[in-house]
């Protein structure tokens, strides 16, 4: 019997992407503290809250559920100058961090955790985008559109804000959310197949 996928997520995006790959699952949202730990790395810090959204929705499964689950959760960040950028807390900071990543390339950071009974592993997946000159008008435009408020780096590639993004190395679906071939190979390890 094949394993049932559990998202430790409510990203709509992440759904999405999972259902594009044909990959059936339910989600079951997680609420943890993604507070930045003194003196933490962006790539320590993307890790360790993939896995503690995963350990949080494995604690709410039952333990008849346990025994056939596999439980896959997801976290993406905005790594520039060495300095995670998360999601903006406000207009001010929304204009802040777009007029840092103005006419320059970050790294965005994807880390991808899945565990059932026997075992949990995790992956990172980063990859580099590079960001068209903004003015201030640009910003505040695309700040009223209500997009960038939730998302990490305050911009959304895969909607309007993908059209200040210059060039993409690496994982487009990474920088949506959600690593679509890693995730792929993660979960055929875990027996989750299409």
């Amino acid at each position: 019997m094949a394993p049932e996928l559990i998202l430790a997520s409510a990203s709509a995006r992440r759904t999405a992407l999972l259902d594009q790959m044909g990959i059936s699952h339910r989600c079951l949202p997680v609420d943890i503290d993604e507070s930045a730990l003194p003196a933490e790395k962006p790539a320590d810090m993307v890790a360790r809250l993939a896995c503690e959204k995963a350990a949080e929705a494995w604690q709410r499964l039952s333990t008849t559920e346990k025994t056939s689950a596999v439980v896959l959760a997801s976290d993406t960040l905005i790594e520039f100058d060495g300095e995670s950028l998360g999601k903006p807390v406000d207009k001010s900071d929304s204009i802040a961090i777009l007029s840092r990543l103005s006419g320059n390339t970050h790294r965005v950071l994807t880390a991808v955790h899945a565990r059932n009974e026997q075992t949990q592993q995790s992956l990172i997946v980063t990859t580099q985008v590079e960001f068209a000159e903004l003015s201030l008008t640009d910003i505040e435009q695309y700040w009223q559109s209500g997009e960038p408020a939730d998302k990490a780096g305050s911009y959304a590639i895969q909607g309007r804000g993908g059209q200040f993004v210059k060039s993409v190395t690496g994982s487009v679906s990474s920088v949506i959310g959600l690593p679509m071939y890693e995730t792929r190979v993660l979960l055929q390890q875990f027996g989750v197949t299409v």
